[in-house]
């Protein structure tokens, strides 16, 4: 089978290099079954072993600092949380060609919810809104730093218009950026998830059940974790999420020019080798776009 990189320094793997690793480092689950996690995740590979249990090994350079930060700060943030989390139970290292350390985690059955097919989106938005008040509750004192402002964004932004110049509106899309920069920033941090997405939430039976991918938690601004309300939630579901949050004028401003920014970095690096994502992404701009135009 031809596997299709994402990055140019990616690392491919295959079940057979994990079963390796796992036999080699941790024989108490040689004998299960590892099978690849079909997923549009960017930054790690997953393979279920056995039903309980999933490793995850990064894509790329860097993805070593990820590792060690989730299996450092997960375990903390887990009893805070109304929702399952992948808490880690073990870390690997190198070995059999694969450079970087990986992380055995809990398996959390569930589904992804997807954009136009949620059955309640108001309740969604309020079961979002109960978990990111839970990570805002807890002590930011000594948490590590989550994301970066938006005017450390704006070079790399101006960038993704320009190369976007002949599928987006840029004068609109310029605009929209402009204004959130305008913004004060946030006074004061908060744990933030860092990445909530359709991706990184699982419901059963229609009900939030788990956030996963806690590669970008850490403490910043409280907008972060609202870009939801512009990748996943209809537009009809955004006073409820707003609501639920208490978001004033500024987080939520901050908030949609985040999710503007992140959309446009991710069209032209997923066009090809990532379409969920890059599909989400243009949806994420026209929702944007649709709202300030609405006077939202």
């Amino acid at each position: 089978m031809v596997i299709k990189r994402m990055h140019k320094d990616e690392i491919i793997t295959d079940a057979d290099q994990v079963r390796r690793l796992i036999a080699a480092q941790f024989p108490q689950w040689a004998s299960l079954p590892v099978t690849p996690v079909t997923s549009s995740g960017t930054d790690h590979a997953m393979y279920r072993i056995g039903s309980d249990l999933v490793a995850r090994l990064p894509r790329r350079p860097g993805g070593d600092r990820i590792i060690r930060h989730e299996f450092r700060w997960v375990p903390e943030l887990a009893p805070s949380l109304p929702l399952a989390v992948p808490v880690p139970v073990a870390m690997g290292e190198p070995g059999f060609g694969f450079p970087y350390p990986w992380l055995v985690q809990r398996w959390i059955d569930g589904v992804n919810p997807a954009v136009g097919e949620i059955a309640d989106p108001h309740r969604l938005a309020r079961e979002i809104g109960v978990f990111v008040r839970a990570m805002r509750a807890i002590d930011p004192e000594g948490g590590p730093p989550a994301g970066v402002s938006l005017a450390q964004r704006d070079d790399q932004v101006r960038r993704d218009i320009a190369a976007l110049a002949d599928e987006i509106d840029v004068a609109a899309v310029t605009a929209a950026w402009e204004s959130a920069l305008a913004l004060p920033e946030q006074e004061r941090s908060v744990w933030v998830h860092g990445d909530i997405a359709p991706g990184n939430l699982l419901l059963v039976d229609d009900r939030l059940d788990a956030a996963i991918d806690f590669s970008g938690t850490g403490v910043g601004d409280s907008a972060i974790d609202l870009q939801v309300a512009w990748n996943l939630l209809p537009a009809e579901a955004r006073p409820t999420f707003r609501e639920a949050l208490g978001a004033d004028d500024a987080t939520w401003g901050r908030a949609r020019g985040r999710a503007l920014a992140q959309a446009l970095v991710q069209i032209p690096y997923y066009k090809e080798t990532n379409i969920p994502l890059a599909t989400n992404a243009r949806h994420v701009i026209l929702e944007v776009l649709t709202e300030i135009r609405a006077g939202g």
